[in-house]
């Protein structure tokens, strides 16, 4: 009975053994198995069984991106002004040997590779230069570090300047100068504002003046026509009258009156010289009797 159960001990012993040694590697991750002491395997995505006591696993590793922050580092630019930038860098572990054997605290190694490297590229530039290249300074550091961290199994995909900030005198004048442009760049903008209004007024006055111009002219023009027109309407009925008269054949009697009417109508105007045709005097003469007579009638 001792014998049974000394058993029953042993097998639950080796059943909790041999399901300990049951490894599940997950996805986007990569076991590193030593066996007494050295490199056996790399374990990928799924199950796996070790042999207890002699295998083990040396190191978990994250196959995803990552990314890491690094606090900021004091750097000199080429015209002596000392700056803080602090840098982000996006990695990836592409080889999970390489990363846990390549080289002691991979995180320590690249941190103070990004800081020489930002150094030296910065080292390179001048303040104005280091403001307006980002895109530069982040290539180039890309590709340094790619290329230094490719012996660990590390891929370097990107790499960031997050901040860059020059002393507190530097960043005064800065803003001093931002300040200036931005008033000097108002001015102008309002000077050219001020042109454009008067241009505008000066062309809607010229186009006020020329429709003035063009009305005063129009209305003349008319004036001119309608008195050409009543003057030819006069003509054309004087032109009928006289045609009317022809016509009609008139005897001397009715042309004498209508020369007394006439001389009637001229006499009541400011003339102050009459000529009176040979032909009609005779009959004014005896007019001017036969009107004395009617006063002289209506006197007595």
């Amino acid at each position: 009975m001792a014998g049974f159960g000394f058993l029953l001990v042993l097998l639950i012993i080796i059943a909790v053994v041999l399901i300990s040694n049951i490894k599940i590697v997950p996805q986007s991750h990569a076991f590193i198995i030593e066996r007494l002491g050295a490199f056996h395997a790399t374990w990928g995505v799924g199950l796996h069984i070790k042999i207890p006591f002699i295998d083990r696993i040396a190191k978990k590793v994250n196959m995803k991106e990552q990314v890491v922050d690094f606090e900021p580092q004091p750097v000199i630019t080429k015209d002596n002004v000392t700056m803080q930038i602090d840098t982000v860098v996006f990695y990836q572990i592409t080889d999970p040997k390489l990363f846990t054997y390549g080289v002691e605290r991979p995180m320590m190694a690249i941190e103070n590779l990004t800081a020489t490297t930002l150094r030296n590229i910065i080292g390179d530039l001048e303040l104005d230069e280091t403001l307006t290249s980002r895109d530069t300074i982040n290539t180039r550091m890309r590709a340094i570090l790619d290329e230094a961290t490719d012996p660990w199994g590390i891929k370097v995909n990107r790499v960031e300047l997050k901040n860059i900030m020059p002393p507190a005198a530097i960043r005064d004048a800065m803003e001093r100068q931002m300040k200036a442009e931005r008033e000097r760049r108002e001015s102008i903008l309002k000077a050219e504002g001020e042109k454009k209004s008067a241009i505008l007024i000066a062309e809607g006055e010229k186009e006020s003046a020329i429709l003035r111009a063009d009305a005063k002219r129009e209305a003349e023009i008319r004036e001119a026509d309608g008195k050409a027109q009543a003057i030819l309407k006069v003509r054309s009925a004087v032109a009928e009258g006289i045609k009317l008269i022809n016509a009609a054949d008139p005897k001397d009697g009715y042309l004498t009156i209508k020369s007394l009417e006439s001389l009637e109508t001229l006499a009541n105007g400011k003339a102050t010289k009459i000529v009176v045709p040979s032909n009609i005097q005779g009959l004014a003469g005896l007019a001017t009797s036969l009107t004395e007579v009617v006063k002289t009638a209506k006197e007595d």
